[in-house]
C-alpha cells in the first residue's frame, strides 16, 4: 500500500505539470490564425471571404494583392477602434488582415504543381498584435469573432526558437536581438504645423505615389488626433514582394505581413522600424542562411529602404 500511495503521490504531481505545462502553451501566442485552406478559384475564394467578414460586422476599409494569388483584406470594427484608442501610439492596431493567398514558394508540404496548390484564408491574430503593439485592451473578442466568421484550424507564423509562439510579455518588451529597435523606437518621418497638415502631407505623398508607395487604407482613431494608413510598398529593396518571397518560410504563408503602416499622431507621422516590424510579423526569423527558408541576411537592404520610401510618402526629405 505505502508503494502505491506514493506511485500515485507522483503521478498526480506529474498531471499537475502536464496540466501546467499545456496552460502555459495555450497562453503563447502567435502571429497568425489558419482560417481553413480549399481549392479553386481564388478570386471566388476572395468574394467568399468579404461576405464572411461583412456578415460578421467587420468594413473592409482596404483590399491589396502584393503579388498574383495573393488579397489580403483590411478590416476593422468599432471595438478594434477603441482599443486602439486606448493606448498610446496604439493605432497601429485598428486594421487587422485577412489574406487568401494560393500556397507558393519554399518549405515542407508546398506542391511542386500549382495547380494543386491550397487556398490559404487566414488573418493576423488581434491578442498577438495588441501585445505587439502594447495595447492593454482585451481584443479577445475580435479574434472570437474572425474565427466564428472563418473558421480557426491553428496557429502560426513563428519559427526558430519560437515554435511553440511567445508570452504577452515578452512580445511587449520584444525587440530582435541587441541593438535593435523596440516598439517604442519608431522612424520619425516628420513633424508639421497642425494635424490637419500632418494627414494631408501623407494623404498627397500616398496619392503621388511617392517612394514607390501607394495609399491601401485609411483609419482615423476616434477621440483622438490619430490616423493609421496602409501603405503599399513596391519599389527595390522595400517592396512586399521582394520582402515577403524573400524571407518567407512556407508551407503556411504569413501574407498579412503586408501593408506595412504610418501613423499620425498629432502633428507627428511615424512608422515602426523595420527591424522591428519585420521580425513581429516573422517572428523567429534567423539571420543567417538555413536550409527551410529566408533570413534577414537575405533583405539587409530593406530597413532603410521603407524608411526612405516611408519619408518620401510622408513628404519629408
Amino acid at each position: 500500500m505505502h508503494y502505491k500511495r506514493m506511485f500515485a503521490t507522483a503521478l498526480a504531481g506529474l498531471t499537475i505539470i502536464a496540466a501546467a505545462t499545456n496552460a502555459l502553451a495555450a497562453d503563447l501566442l502567435k502571429p497568425y490564425v489558419m482560417a481553413y485552406t480549399t481549392t479553386g478559384d481564388v478570386n471566388k475564394v476572395v468574394e467568399e471571404v468579404k461576405g464572411k467578414v461583412t456578415g460578421a460586422g467587420f468594413e473592409i476599409v482596404g483590399s491589396y494583392s502584393p503579388f498574383a494569388d495573393a488579397t489580403i483584406l483590411v478590416v476593422t470594427n468599432d471595438e478594434l477602434k477603441k482599443a486602439a484608442a486606448s493606448s498610446e501610439n496604439g493605432g497601429y492596431l485598428a486594421g487587422m488582415r485577412v489574406t487568401v493567398t494560393k500556397q507558393y514558394g519554399k518549405g515542407k508540404g508546398v506542391p511542386a504543381d500549382p495547380a494543386t496548390a491550397e487556398i490559404q484564408v487566414a488573418f493576423t491574430n488581434p491578442v498577438y498584435w495588441a501585445n505587439a503593439y502594447r495595447v492593454s485592451a482585451d481584443v479577445s473578442g475580435v479574434k472570437a469573432k474572425l474565427a466564428s466568421a472563418l473558421g480557426s484550424a491553428q496557429e502560426y507564423g513563428s519559427f526558430y526558437g519560437y515554435e511553440k509562439g511567445i508570452s504577452a510579455a515578452d512580445l511587449r518588451g520584444y525587440h530582435y536581438t541587441v541593438m535593435m529597435e523596440y516598439f517604442d523606437d519608431p522612424s520619425d518621418l516628420g513633424e508639421h504645423d497642425s494635424h490637419a497638415e500632418a494627414i494631408k502631407a501623407v494623404e498627397d505623398g500616398l496619392a503621388a505615389h511617392a517612394g514607390g508607395t501607394s495609399k491601401v487604407y485609411r483609419i482615423d482613431i476616434p477621440g483622438k488626433e490619430e490616423a493609421v494608413f496602409g501603405v503599399a510598398l513596391t519599389t527595390d529593396c522595400s517592396g512586399d514582394e521582394k520582402i515577403m518571397k524573400a524571407v518567407d518560410m512556407g508551407p503556411m504563408h504569413n501574407t498579412g505581413y503586408a501593408p506595412y503602416e504610418i501613423l499620425v499622431s498629432g502633428k507627428n507621422v511615424y512608422a515602426l522600424y523595420a527591424r522591428f516590424r519585420i521580425a513581429i510579423a516573422y517572428l523567429g526569423l534567423p539571420m543567417m542562411q538555413n536550409s527551410t527558408g529566408g533570413t534577414f541576411m537575405d533583405i539587409m537592404c530593406a530597413p532603410n529602404a521603407i524608411e526612405d520610401a516611408l519619408l518620401a510618402a510622408a513628404g519629408s526629405e
